[in-house]
């Protein structure tokens, strides 16, 4: 099965087995351009905590607390 394609299935067409087993990557990239439209740096809130996320001029990134 390929795990990296989104799949629809209509509810009663596949069997219980294949529905416990069925795996949908919903996972989307960003690109990074889109983030740094005006800075090289990005505040991230997560959980009450502040991230920075920075690049750098070789191009790396780099995520701090």
């Amino acid at each position: 099965m390929d795990l990296h394609n989104t799949v629809s299935v209509r509810d009663g067409a596949a069997s219980a087995s294949q529905r416990r087993y069925l795996v949908l990557d919903r996972t989307l990239p960003i690109r990074s351009e889109s983030l740094f439209t005006q800075n090289d740096e990005v505040l991230i809130a997560h959980q009450g905590e502040h991230y920075r996320l920075r690049r750098t001029r070789n191009g790396k990134l780099i995520l701090t607390k």
